[in-house]
Protein backbone atom coordinates (compact mmCIF):
# COMPACT_ATOMS: atom_id res chain seq x y z
CA UNK A 1 0.00 0.00 0.00
CA UNK A 2 1.50 3.23 -0.83
CA UNK A 3 1.58 6.74 1.29
CA UNK A 4 0.12 8.77 -1.38
CA UNK A 5 2.02 11.99 -0.85
CA UNK A 6 0.61 14.92 -3.37
CA UNK A 7 -2.84 16.65 -3.42
CA UNK A 8 -4.72 15.88 -5.34
CA UNK A 9 -4.68 16.49 -9.31
CA UNK A 10 -8.32 17.78 -9.33
CA UNK A 11 -9.80 18.13 -12.99
CA UNK A 12 -9.76 22.26 -12.19
CA UNK A 13 -5.96 21.69 -12.25
CA UNK A 14 -5.56 19.43 -15.30
CA UNK A 15 -6.21 16.19 -14.21
CA UNK A 16 -2.56 15.75 -12.74
CA UNK A 17 -0.65 14.38 -9.98
CA UNK A 18 2.13 17.15 -8.54
CA UNK A 19 4.52 17.75 -5.96
CA UNK A 20 4.87 14.32 -5.03
CA UNK A 21 7.39 14.09 -2.20
CA UNK A 22 9.23 11.09 -0.50
CA UNK A 23 6.60 9.04 1.34
CA UNK A 24 9.18 8.27 4.05
CA UNK A 25 10.09 11.88 4.73
CA UNK A 26 6.51 12.63 4.49
CA UNK A 27 5.42 10.15 7.28
CA UNK A 28 7.98 11.30 9.08
CA UNK A 29 6.64 14.87 8.92
CA UNK A 30 3.51 13.60 9.61
CA UNK A 31 4.30 12.25 12.56
CA UNK A 32 5.79 14.59 13.98
CA UNK A 33 2.45 16.93 13.59
CA UNK A 34 4.30 19.40 10.92
CA UNK A 35 2.37 20.40 8.44
CA UNK A 36 2.71 18.32 4.76
CA UNK A 37 6.05 19.51 2.74
CA UNK A 38 4.56 21.60 -0.02
CA UNK A 39 7.81 21.12 -2.52
CA UNK A 40 9.46 17.91 -3.46
CA UNK A 41 12.26 16.89 -0.62
CA UNK A 42 15.34 14.62 -0.86
CA UNK A 43 14.73 12.26 -3.53
CA UNK A 44 11.23 13.05 -4.32
CA UNK A 45 10.45 13.83 -8.18
CA UNK A 46 8.03 16.26 -9.52
CA UNK A 47 5.35 14.46 -11.68
CA UNK A 48 4.86 16.87 -14.45
CA UNK A 49 2.16 15.13 -16.41
CA UNK A 50 -0.16 11.92 -15.68
CA UNK A 51 1.86 9.36 -16.99
CA UNK A 52 4.45 8.65 -13.54
CA UNK A 53 8.17 8.73 -13.65
CA UNK A 54 10.24 5.51 -14.54
CA UNK A 55 10.98 3.58 -11.56
CA UNK A 56 7.90 4.49 -9.72
CA UNK A 57 6.81 6.73 -7.58
CA UNK A 58 8.49 6.37 -3.95
CA UNK A 59 5.99 4.44 -1.34
CA UNK A 60 6.13 3.43 2.02
CA UNK A 61 4.83 -0.51 1.60
CA UNK A 62 2.78 -1.49 4.88
CA UNK A 63 4.13 -3.49 7.30
CA UNK A 64 2.57 -7.14 7.18
CA UNK A 65 1.77 -7.37 10.57
CA UNK A 66 -0.25 -3.95 10.12
CA UNK A 67 -1.94 -5.79 6.74
CA UNK A 68 -2.63 -8.62 8.87
CA UNK A 69 -4.29 -6.52 11.62
CA UNK A 70 -6.08 -4.36 8.80
CA UNK A 71 -8.10 -7.62 7.30
CA UNK A 72 -9.10 -8.51 10.62
CA UNK A 73 -10.41 -5.19 12.23
CA UNK A 74 -13.02 -5.09 9.10
CA UNK A 75 -13.54 -8.94 9.27
CA UNK A 76 -12.77 -9.53 5.47
CA UNK A 77 -14.51 -12.64 4.40
CA UNK A 78 -15.13 -14.88 1.13
CA UNK A 79 -17.97 -12.87 0.45
CA UNK A 80 -16.44 -9.50 0.69
CA UNK A 81 -14.97 -7.23 -2.63
CA UNK A 82 -11.94 -5.38 -1.20
CA UNK A 83 -10.60 -1.79 -3.08
CA UNK A 84 -7.32 -0.48 -1.96
CA UNK A 85 -6.66 2.79 -2.87
CA UNK A 86 -2.95 3.19 -3.54
CA UNK A 87 -2.48 -0.22 -3.24
CA UNK A 88 1.51 -0.28 -3.82
CA UNK A 89 2.56 -3.56 -4.12
CA UNK A 90 -0.31 -5.16 -3.83
CA UNK A 91 0.25 -7.03 -0.49
CA UNK A 92 -3.16 -6.22 0.70
CA UNK A 93 -5.33 -7.45 -1.99
CA UNK A 94 -3.44 -10.52 -2.55
CA UNK A 95 -3.03 -11.31 1.14
CA UNK A 96 -7.37 -10.78 1.56
CA UNK A 97 -7.61 -13.05 -1.39
CA UNK A 98 -4.97 -15.46 -0.02
CA UNK A 99 -5.76 -16.00 2.93
CA UNK A 100 -9.49 -14.86 3.34
CA UNK A 101 -11.10 -15.88 -0.23
CA UNK A 102 -12.11 -12.28 -0.86
CA UNK A 103 -11.75 -11.09 -4.08
CA UNK A 104 -10.36 -7.35 -4.44
CA UNK A 105 -9.35 -4.49 -6.71
CA UNK A 106 -6.01 -2.33 -6.59
CA UNK A 107 -5.93 0.95 -7.88
CA UNK A 108 -2.20 2.35 -8.12
CA UNK A 109 -1.05 5.30 -9.88
CA UNK A 110 2.79 3.82 -10.38
CA UNK A 111 2.51 1.17 -13.99
CA UNK A 112 5.39 -0.61 -12.15
CA UNK A 113 3.76 -1.22 -8.97
CA UNK A 114 0.96 -2.66 -10.67
CA UNK A 115 2.76 -5.04 -12.76
CA UNK A 116 4.94 -5.97 -9.42
CA UNK A 117 1.12 -6.71 -7.86
CA UNK A 118 -0.69 -8.47 -11.10
CA UNK A 119 2.81 -11.20 -11.52
CA UNK A 120 2.45 -11.64 -7.88
CA UNK A 121 -0.69 -12.48 -7.78
CA UNK A 122 -0.16 -15.03 -10.84
CA UNK A 123 2.54 -16.60 -8.64
CA UNK A 124 0.39 -16.89 -5.74
CA UNK A 125 -2.41 -18.45 -7.73
CA UNK A 126 -4.84 -15.69 -6.88
CA UNK A 127 -4.94 -13.43 -10.19
CA UNK A 128 -8.79 -14.13 -10.55
CA UNK A 129 -9.75 -12.58 -7.31
CA UNK A 130 -6.74 -10.07 -6.97
CA UNK A 131 -6.84 -7.12 -9.63
CA UNK A 132 -5.11 -4.30 -10.19
CA UNK A 133 -5.35 -1.12 -12.24
CA UNK A 134 -3.31 1.81 -12.40
CA UNK A 135 -6.49 4.61 -11.92
CA UNK A 136 -6.45 8.13 -10.51
CA UNK A 137 -8.51 6.81 -6.99
CA UNK A 138 -10.32 10.13 -6.96
CA UNK A 139 -12.09 8.70 -10.20
CA UNK A 140 -12.56 4.88 -9.13
CA UNK A 141 -15.76 3.51 -8.67
CA UNK A 142 -16.02 2.64 -4.81
CA UNK A 143 -19.81 1.58 -5.16
CA UNK A 144 -18.86 -2.37 -5.85
CA UNK A 145 -16.88 -2.68 -1.89
CA UNK A 146 -17.57 -4.06 0.96
CA UNK A 147 -14.49 -2.91 2.23
CA UNK A 148 -12.35 0.30 1.40
CA UNK A 149 -8.50 -0.04 2.82
CA UNK A 150 -6.45 3.17 2.80
CA UNK A 151 -2.90 4.25 3.55
CA UNK A 152 -3.31 7.86 2.63
CA UNK A 153 -2.55 11.25 4.55
CA UNK A 154 -4.65 13.39 5.56
CA UNK A 155 -5.26 16.01 2.78
CA UNK A 156 -6.51 13.28 0.38
CA UNK A 157 -8.48 11.75 3.29
CA UNK A 158 -10.00 14.86 3.77
CA UNK A 159 -11.23 15.09 0.07
CA UNK A 160 -12.27 11.62 0.05
CA UNK A 161 -14.17 11.71 2.80
CA UNK A 162 -17.37 12.93 1.19
CA UNK A 163 -17.60 10.01 -1.33
CA UNK A 164 -16.63 7.84 1.56
CA UNK A 165 -19.53 7.98 3.60
CA UNK A 166 -22.16 8.00 0.55
CA UNK A 167 -20.97 4.00 0.21
CA UNK A 168 -23.34 1.40 0.49
CA UNK A 169 -24.41 1.32 4.98
CA UNK A 170 -22.44 -1.44 6.18
CA UNK A 171 -19.02 -1.35 4.29
CA UNK A 172 -16.36 -0.82 6.63
CA UNK A 173 -13.23 1.12 5.85
CA UNK A 174 -10.10 0.58 7.56
CA UNK A 175 -7.35 3.80 7.85
CA UNK A 176 -3.69 2.92 8.63
CA UNK A 177 -2.49 6.10 11.06
CA UNK A 178 -4.79 8.87 9.81
CA UNK A 179 -8.21 9.39 10.47
CA UNK A 180 -11.38 10.78 8.68
CA UNK A 181 -11.78 14.51 10.13
CA UNK A 182 -14.64 14.43 12.21
CA UNK A 183 -15.89 11.28 11.36
CA UNK A 184 -15.12 9.38 14.42
CA UNK A 185 -14.17 5.41 14.27
CA UNK A 186 -16.22 2.86 14.81
CA UNK A 187 -12.92 0.95 16.30
CA UNK A 188 -9.21 1.62 16.78
CA UNK A 189 -6.19 -0.79 17.11
CA UNK A 190 -2.73 0.17 17.81
CA UNK A 191 -0.10 -2.52 15.87
CA UNK A 192 3.19 -3.23 17.54
CA UNK A 193 5.69 -2.94 15.15
CA UNK A 194 9.21 -3.11 16.09
CA UNK A 195 11.36 -2.82 13.49
CA UNK A 196 9.27 0.22 11.99
CA UNK A 197 12.58 3.38 10.33
CA UNK A 198 10.61 6.73 12.16
CA UNK A 199 8.12 7.34 14.21
CA UNK A 200 6.76 5.71 17.28
CA UNK A 201 6.89 1.42 17.27
CA UNK A 202 3.69 1.14 16.12
CA UNK A 203 0.62 1.55 13.73
CA UNK A 204 -2.58 2.71 14.41
CA UNK A 205 -5.59 1.44 12.52
CA UNK A 206 -9.32 3.22 12.64
CA UNK A 207 -12.52 1.30 11.56
CA UNK A 208 -15.93 2.78 9.92
CA UNK A 209 -18.71 0.94 9.88
CA UNK A 210 -20.95 3.78 7.10
CA UNK A 211 -24.28 3.84 8.80
CA UNK A 212 -27.69 4.72 7.13
CA UNK A 213 -29.16 7.86 6.55
CA UNK A 214 -31.34 8.08 9.25
CA UNK A 215 -32.15 11.46 9.74
CA UNK A 216 -35.69 12.95 10.13
CA UNK A 217 -38.82 12.17 11.48
CA UNK A 218 -40.26 8.70 10.93
CA UNK A 219 -43.79 7.40 11.77
CA UNK A 220 -45.53 3.85 12.30
CA UNK A 221 -47.82 1.79 14.14
CA UNK A 222 -48.07 -0.34 17.11
CA UNK A 223 -50.56 -3.22 17.11
CA UNK A 224 -49.76 -4.28 20.68
CA UNK A 225 -52.43 -6.94 22.51
CA UNK A 226 -55.63 -4.96 23.49
CA UNK A 227 -55.11 -2.00 21.97
CA UNK A 228 -52.53 -0.07 19.05
CA UNK A 229 -51.08 2.93 19.54
CA UNK A 230 -49.10 5.42 17.00
CA UNK A 231 -45.83 6.52 17.22
CA UNK A 232 -43.37 9.09 16.39
CA UNK A 233 -39.73 8.99 16.27
CA UNK A 234 -37.35 12.24 15.83
CA UNK A 235 -33.83 11.30 14.90
CA UNK A 236 -30.68 13.50 14.90
CA UNK A 237 -28.14 11.77 13.11
CA UNK A 238 -23.98 13.00 12.86
CA UNK A 239 -22.25 9.83 11.25
CA UNK A 240 -23.22 6.83 13.45
CA UNK A 241 -24.22 9.19 16.43
CA UNK A 242 -27.99 9.69 16.88
CA UNK A 243 -30.12 11.03 19.28
CA UNK A 244 -33.44 11.92 19.50
CA UNK A 245 -36.93 11.62 21.12
CA UNK A 246 -40.11 8.97 20.75
CA UNK A 247 -43.23 9.61 21.07
CA UNK A 248 -46.13 6.98 21.76
CA UNK A 249 -49.76 8.50 21.74
CA UNK A 250 -49.54 11.86 24.36
CA UNK A 251 -46.51 10.48 25.39
CA UNK A 252 -43.05 11.24 25.00
CA UNK A 253 -39.35 10.22 25.99
CA UNK A 254 -35.93 10.69 25.28
CA UNK A 255 -33.98 8.07 23.59
CA UNK A 256 -31.44 6.33 25.89
CA UNK A 257 -27.86 5.06 24.07
CA UNK A 258 -29.46 4.18 20.58
CA UNK A 259 -26.98 3.01 18.11
CA UNK A 260 -26.24 2.47 14.43
CA UNK A 261 -23.74 0.33 13.11
CA UNK A 262 -24.65 0.05 9.18
CA UNK A 263 -28.58 -0.40 8.47
CA UNK A 264 -29.32 -1.65 12.16
CA UNK A 265 -30.50 0.37 14.60
CA UNK A 266 -31.43 0.00 18.14
CA UNK A 267 -33.34 2.38 20.60
CA UNK A 268 -35.30 2.53 23.47
CA UNK A 269 -36.91 5.31 25.25
CA UNK A 270 -38.82 5.82 28.43
CA UNK A 271 -42.39 6.97 27.81
CA UNK A 272 -45.40 7.42 30.18
CA UNK A 273 -48.77 6.33 29.01
CA UNK A 274 -52.29 4.85 29.85
CA UNK A 275 -50.29 1.34 31.20
CA UNK A 276 -48.20 3.18 33.39
CA UNK A 277 -44.55 4.11 32.72
CA UNK A 278 -43.25 1.81 29.70
CA UNK A 279 -39.75 1.40 28.45
CA UNK A 280 -40.14 0.59 24.95
CA UNK A 281 -37.35 -0.53 22.56
CA UNK A 282 -36.56 -0.68 18.66
CA UNK A 283 -34.05 -3.49 17.01
CA UNK A 284 -34.22 -3.70 13.25
CA UNK A 285 -33.26 -2.18 10.02
CA UNK A 286 -33.03 1.06 8.05
CA UNK A 287 -33.57 0.57 4.38
CA UNK A 288 -34.71 2.83 1.62
CA UNK A 289 -37.07 4.68 3.99
CA UNK A 290 -38.57 2.42 6.35
CA UNK A 291 -37.70 0.95 9.40
CA UNK A 292 -38.43 -2.53 10.30
CA UNK A 293 -37.38 -4.85 12.88
CA UNK A 294 -39.23 -6.19 16.76
CA UNK A 295 -40.49 -3.32 19.19
CA UNK A 296 -39.88 -4.82 22.79
CA UNK A 297 -42.35 -3.15 25.64
CA UNK A 298 -41.70 -3.82 29.25
CA UNK A 299 -43.56 -2.30 32.49
CA UNK A 300 -41.40 0.24 34.07
CA UNK A 301 -44.20 1.64 37.03
CA UNK A 302 -47.54 -0.34 36.11
CA UNK A 303 -50.55 1.87 36.29
CA UNK A 304 -52.13 1.84 39.57
CA UNK A 305 -55.31 -0.11 37.71
CA UNK A 306 -53.18 -3.02 36.50
CA UNK A 307 -53.45 -1.39 32.80
CA UNK A 308 -50.34 -2.45 30.47
CA UNK A 309 -48.25 -5.48 30.24
CA UNK A 310 -47.25 -7.25 33.22
CA UNK A 311 -44.68 -9.13 31.91
CA UNK A 312 -42.39 -8.40 28.09
CA UNK A 313 -44.43 -7.94 25.05
CA UNK A 314 -42.65 -7.96 21.68
CA UNK A 315 -44.85 -7.24 18.31
CA UNK A 316 -43.38 -6.41 14.71
CA UNK A 317 -42.92 -2.94 13.76
CA UNK A 318 -42.46 -1.18 10.51
CA UNK A 319 -42.03 3.03 9.73
CA UNK A 320 -41.84 5.32 7.05
CA UNK A 321 -40.00 8.83 7.18
CA UNK A 322 -41.90 11.44 6.73
CA UNK A 323 -39.19 13.82 6.88
CA UNK A 324 -35.83 13.81 6.19
CA UNK A 325 -33.65 16.59 6.63
CA UNK A 326 -30.97 17.49 3.61
CA UNK A 327 -28.28 14.62 3.70
CA UNK A 328 -24.71 15.57 4.85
Amino acid sequence: MRVETAGRSARRRDSRWTGFASAAACAAVAWLGLAPLPAVVGSARAQASETPSPGGVPYVPTPWPVVKAMLELAQVGEKDFLIDLGSGDGRVVIEAARTRGARGLGVELDPDLVQVSIDEARRLGVAGRALFERRDLFETDLSPATVVTLYLLPRLLRELQPRLMRLRPGTRIVSHDFGLGDWKPDATVKVDIADRAFGPPFSTLYLWIVPAFVNGTWEGRLDLPGRAETWRLDLRQNHQELAGSLRIGNGRGLLEQPTLSGDRLAFSAIVDGPGGRLRHAFDGRAVAGQLTGTWTVNAVRPAASGAGPASSVSVHATARRTEAPTRQ
